[in-house]
């Protein structure tokens, strides 16, 4: 194709600005396989951000590739006025992946779109209008969405917003209150508590805050409220083990309905559950999906109630390539190449591996202040000393990030701050590669305290 420079040239004259790219020198990216990429020189990168938390099975994965090659040939598109076997026999499959009452799928095209629609449902069938959200979520990029996006880089000086109400994030290691025994992870943050078992004061603090913004942000009846059980974009933050469970039933008090934004959470990449929202020990009313769902190919889903699902049925509500014969048989290939690649326990062994393993450079290295997460999410926050958990000035950072780039291995980035390493792999992942990727992190922070003396 065109050389390089060419690229990049096209790139800046005729693709939009806000479409920003990754490193001082971006990639240019010709093929992948399974958990590698390879660029267009045939340099091979170990890609531990999976086009951002969206490869779960694998790049280019032999089943699903050869699912949407014999589909392909065979009917693409009909829209939903017909019937097609595909869509009929997914729904099935995937609802039975769900808990009981959640067994009503209407499928989408993106994570933004899905989430859309579950706020749209949500105040249909409650007849209320706020939602709430955790100050740090990201829930899409949509002008109704970024109402409940709570990151100020995606904030635009254009009116969104209006019925969403922010409240507290129970970040245990950022946050005002946390200790060494508040979340379900296999490192816990190097803060202290006296809590004694079973008790968790950080949780009844933050469970305050979140009355307080009851109490004081929203009417007394509300549509909802919407977390991801792990934070994705703002650095893998998990919550206090408890807290979803009392938000939820603070919430449906209310009258609200309770939304798990499962976009980057499910199908199995906590490694213990296939559904973050299982970690809680709760049961949504809706859940939304995304990602992982098609493995790359753009596909999402809203799975709800037949009560709330009816919401919507008083009207039309039509969707044109949302659960598409091709889209349909590529989510089946998905959802069989997780179970029978044994990819959920995978996530849950490579992951646990990677953490401890990471929480090794934590100990030895000052400016790595918290390493958290479940399964094959993971984030690594990034500090100028533990005391003081300020963030590590950006330039650090990139620095860090450009050299793991440089030795081969593709991480992202998040947090408030963009302070966070953002580890979400294809679930394909071994131990070998993790004892690569854990070396190059390491040699990159030895390297940066190099600079540093």
């Amino acid at each position: 194709s065109y050389p390089y420079e060419c690229m990049l040239k096209i790139r800046e004259q005729n693709i939009s600005p806000s479409l920003r790219l990754y490193y001082k020198k971006p990639l240019l990216l010709h093929q992948g396989h399974m958990q590698w990429l390879f660029d267009y020189e045939g340099k091979r990168y170990l890609d531990l951000f999976a086009g951002i938390v969206t490869v779960s099975v694998g790049h280019c994965h032999p089943k699903v590739t050869m699912a949407t090659q014999k589909q392909l040939a065979c009917l693409w598109h009909t829209t939903n006025i017909y019937m097609h076997p595909s869509i009929q026999e997914y729904a099935e499959k995937l609802t039975s992946l769900l808990p009981d009452p959640l067994k009503v799928v209407y499928l989408t095209n993106s994570g933004s779109e899905a989430n859309d629609l579950a706020m749209f449902m949500a105040r249909l069938y409650t007849r209320n209008f706020d939602i709430i959200s955790f100050r740090g979520a990201y829930h899409g990029g949509s002008p109704y969405t970024l109402g409940l996006t709570s990151i100020g880089l995606y904030k635009h000086g254009v009116a969104n917003g209006f019925g969403c109400s922010t409240t507290m994030l129970p970040d245990v290691f950022r946050g005002p209150w946390g200790g060494s025994h508040c979340r379900d992870s296999p490192v816990q943050t190097v803060r202290k508590c006296s809590c004694s078992e079973g008790v968790c004061q950080a949780n009844d603090q933050y469970i305050e805050q979140f009355k307080d913004t009851l109490n004081t942000s929203v009417p007394k009846t509300i549509a909802g409220f919407i977390a991801e059980p792990i934070q994705g974009v703002n650095g893998a933050v998990q919550y206090p083990r408890n807290f979803l469970k009392e938000a939820y039933q603070l919430v449906r008090e209310r009258g609200g309905v309770c939304i798990s934004d499962e976009v980057q959470t499910g199908f199995g990449r906590t490694g213990s559950h296939f559904w973050g929202f299982q970690t809680h020990d709760v049961v949504p009313d809706i859940v939304t999906l995304a990602k992982g769902i098609g493995n790359g190919f753009p596909m999402a889903a809203v799975v709800t109630t037949k009560e709330i699902a009816s919401s919507l049925a008083q009207n039309l509500h039509f969707n044109t390539f949302g659960g598409s014969p091709l889209a349909c048989v590529v989510g089946t290939a998905v959802l069989d190449a997780i179970e029978e690649d044994g990819l959920q326990k995978n996530s849950e062994d490579v992951g646990t591996y990677m953490l401890l393993e990471l929480a090794k450079l934590r100990d030895k290295f000052e400016i790595v202040g918290d390493v958290r997460g479940k399964g094959l999410m993971i984030g690594v926050e990034m500090v100028t000393d533990k005391d003081s958990r300020q963030p590590l000035p950006a330039e650090e950072i990139s620095q860090i990030w450009e050299d793991c780039k440089d030795m081969g291995v593709l991480i992202g980035r998040g947090g408030l701050y963009s302070q966070t390493f953002r580890i979400k792999p294809p679930m394909c992942i071994t131990k070998k590669d993790v004892d690569f990727a854990v070396e190059v992190f390491h040699t990159a922070l030895q390297r940066h305290a190099e600079r540093a003396a």
